[in-house]
């Protein structure tokens, strides 16, 4: 099956840059959001990205440690050649479509890429009213972090062609792409969107069966729960937590900061899934009441200027 007209639902961290990669790399892109309100939270994302996107190639002429794996195959790239790159990132930017209606999104759309909220009930409700307006071909991937695909392929009407599509944030430098179906998903469905995940930069990774949170966050997430369960328990505070791990590991980053990138309405959700994060006594509720208490004061993330830190 040819992929080339592609709606991502969401606007968020990793909603915002996989329609933006998306559309670099060529393809029609539509993005479907709740609201008006939502579009217009979200184009300022598109617009930072471009910016990101074109320093980065400026960057890649002279300085071979800039180069990022999704937006050229090779650090071998002459000026010339990234030139081209830039007018591809302007295109991008002008080419991507915004809308809230369920039928603008998925009448022509090839594949939809779900990026919505970590909330089983929002990702069922929108999978029931897309399937009323898809082609019959179309398949519907979600970039979940941590829910199965089996939990919403019957919602989707289309369980033979729905499956997941996984993504790292910074997508155009990091740029790896999980690809795991569940029992249901028929094969040419899970090797059509290996071919598109190639497709758009990406380096396919693909999984053998479902797994909660896939290879990456089935890592990932007991090391963010670790370092959040250190500071709701008055262990330490972010900032010495973040200095031990990347001072004793090398780490760029610590796990604070990781928070802030991947937002923290995303680990908010997550935390909230334990059953026990309705008991504030527990861990996991000490955990979501601090998180709660930053995203009520505006402070989600990297992308509003204030998380754990603040940013520029």
């Amino acid at each position: 099956m040819e992929i080339r007209n592609v709606t991502v639902a969401g606007g968020g961290v990793l909603g915002s840059q996989i329609a933006f990669q998306t559309a670099f790399k060529g393809f029609d892109v539509t993005v479907w959001l709740r609201s008006e309100g939502s579009v217009e939270r979200a184009k300022p994302k598109f617009y930072q990205l471009e910016k990101v996107y074109l320093a980065t190639l400026e960057a890649m002429k002279t300085n071979p440690a800039a180069y990022c794996r999704g937006l050229a195959p090779s650090p071998e790239v002459s000026p010339e050649d990234i030139n081209a790159l830039k007018g591809k990132a302007h295109a991008a930017l002008e080419n991507i479509r915004f809308t809230t209606s369920y039928e603008e999104a998925a009448r022509d759309a090839d594949l939809v890429i779900e990026a919505i909220a970590e909330d089983p009930a929002q990702k069922t409700a929108f999978y029931k009213e897309l399937a009323g307006h898809l082609p019959e071909n179309a398949i519907v991937v979600t970039n979940s972090s941590t829910l199965l695909p089996s939990m919403f392929a019957d919602a989707t009407g289309r369980p033979a062609k729905y499956l997941a599509l996984h993504f790292a944030n910074e997508i155009w430098r990091n740029n790896t792409a999980e690809v795991m179906g569940h029992p249901g998903t028929e094969q040419a469905a899970f090797d059509a969107i290996v071919e598109f995940a190639a497709a758009i930069g990406m380096v396919p990774l693909p999984l053998h069966k479902e797994q909660p949170g896939y290879i990456l966050n089935s890592m990932l997430v007991p090391f963010l729960n670790s370092a959040q369960t250190l500071y709701a328990t008055g262990v330490a505070e972010p900032e010495t937590i973040d200095k031990t791990w990347m001072l004793a590991t090398g780490a760029p980053l610590g796990p604070f900061r990781i928070l802030d990138i991947v937002g923290l309405t995303t680990a908010y959700n997550i935390v909230s899934m334990n059953p026990q994060a309705n008991d504030p006594d527990s861990v996991p509720g000490k955990i979501a009441a601090l998180l709660k208490e930053r995203i009520d004061a505006g402070k989600t993330g990297i992308n509003a200027g204030e998380g754990f830190y603040k940013y520029e």
